[in-house]
């Protein structure tokens, strides 16, 4: 049995009748990563003092009885972790060491996960291409020669590649959703508020989300449990109600009203992509759910207003840097940078207008759907090759953007596979704090089909 390509909710009853040890299981992984991590460029920093002595700690506990202890965690390089540099993809931070974790890396510790290294990503998560100039391209599993989508790219890359169990992305256009598409994994994005930002680096304060990536839908479902929750010290967190996420999602969606967005911007995708994902609306119809084919509102204006907020926001944070040294920047978010320095505050008042309205209608769209089925992105992952980030962001942002904006709770789970092999994502989404509604929904496809089950080959020469 190879313990690297389980999940936490398959390792969860093996590391607790002591079948297997949290130390064995970081000795393989960490063996698989020194192994393939080279070629794939999934990790910045690997921590393998830090997990073995994590993987002592649980053995030294006693019985494990949380799901997620014992299990390994990739963390994206924006998330503080103390004692270990933090670089958010950046020159500017390449010696960066937090004196603290961030909250959210704490609940999961505390959680029992355990640490394997700081994951790729892009440039101060401002792309979704993963092609840093400073610490190198992240390569998809599924093929080495085109992207892992970003700004989490790593992140959805080793997992794809069994090299940890769960991993933490953040969102801020769609920075957990795209990756997971393009790689053949589960992403969730939560709703604005929902976790704590605390010790992460910001991209945009308005549209930043911390989010969780997994294999499965169970494993995301644990990691909620163990992450959500109010944050008296991040003016970003709400004090909302949460769920015992991984006990509500095994009960379906029989007689639920589900909408399938079909109007002239969500449906433009590449065929083999929208196709796909209409077969998984005609599954949801057979579990017995009611599909309505309908036009979506406003998501034009919604992913143009987000992207201006985020890059105006990112211009003030990287202010100090853009004025000393902008040439320490990658020549595709020195772009970004420059364009959002230069819109006016009449544009960023007016986008924030926007958001307020299409906040309250897409409140008001699910007065009488439970879900929204969308395509994560509308291409699969292109070739790395000549790739243009700045133009191919609003293409991969497309239907990601608009819940950026108005703070849904949005999941991408895959879908199916193009005829040459690569992954297709399908993006759920539901009403405000719907966290619990959204896995039930996920949970109930990825049971009915397949595609979570495939595992990219990894050619024998990258071993």
């Amino acid at each position: 049995m190879d313990i690297t390509n389980l999940t936490i909710t398959q390792l969860a009853q093996l590391l607790y009748s002591r079948q297997i040890s949290p130390l064995e299981l970081v000795q393989a992984q960490l063996s698989r990563i020194e192994a393939l991590n080279p070629k794939l460029n999934c990790y910045i920093t690997l921590c393998p003092e830090n997990a073995i002595a994590q993987a002592k700690m649980c053995i030294q506990a006693g019985k494990m009885p949380a799901a997620l202890c014992g299990t390994t965690l990739a963390i994206k390089d924006l998330f503080e972790t103390k004692g270990i540099r933090t670089t958010m993809g950046s020159r500017f931070y390449a010696e960066y060491i937090p004196k603290q974790n961030a909250h959210i890396v704490d609940k999961l510790f505390d959680a029992g996960m355990i640490g394997i290294g700081k994951t790729n990503m892009h440039e101060i998560a401002l792309g979704i291409t993963n092609i840093n100039p400073h610490y190198g391209v992240c390569r998809n599993p599924w093929n080495i020669e085109c992207i892992t989508g970003g700004s989490s790219g790593g992140s959805a890359a080793a997992l794809a590649a069994d090299l940890c169990m769960g991993a933490l992305g953040s969102d801020t256009g769609g920075s957990i959703r795209i990756p997971s598409a393009l790689c053949g994994v589960v992403g969730l994005k939560p709703t604005y508020g929902r976790l704590s930002l605390r010790g992460v680096f910001p991209l945009s304060w308005t549209s930043d989300h911390a989010g969780l990536m997994a294999r499965c839908v169970e494993d995301v479902a644990l990691m909620l449990e163990a992450t959500a929750g109010y944050d008296a010290q991040d003016p970003a967190s709400l004090n909302m109600p949460i769920n015992h996420y991984s006990k509500k999602i095994k009960y379906g969606v029989k007689q639920w009203r589900i909408a399938l967005a079909n109007d002239s911007y969500f449906s433009d995708a590449d065929d083999e992509v929208w196709n796909v994902v209409k077969e998984a609306a005609a599954v949801f119809e057979q579990l017995g759910a009611e599909i309505k084919e309908v036009p979506f509102p406003g998501g034009q204006e919604a992913a143009s207003a987000n992207g201006l907020i985020i890059t105006s926001e990112a211009s003030v944070i990287h202010l100090e840097h853009l004025k000393t040294h902008p040439e320490w920047f990658g020549e595709d978010v020195l772009r970004r940078l420059q364009k959002g320095k230069s819109y006016s505050i009449q544009d960023y008042i007016v986008a924030r207008h926007t958001q307020s309205q299409l906040r309250r209608k897409y409140e008001q769209f699910f007065d009488d759907f439970d879900v929204l089925l969308t395509p994560t992105t509308p291409i699969t992952a292109p070739p790395i090759l000549n790739l243009d980030s700045v133009s191919l962001a609003p293409v991969l942002t497309r239907f990601t953007a608009p819940f950026n904006l108005t703070g849904l709770p949005a999941i991408s789970l895959p879908c199916g596979f193009t005829p040459s092999g690569m992954p297709i994502g399908l993006q759920i989404i539901t009403r405000p704090w719907g966290e619990a509604t959204l896995l039930r929904a996920a949970y109930a496809y990825q049971q009915a089909t397949p595609w979570h089950l495939k595992q990219p080959v990894i050619p024998e020469e990258l071993h």
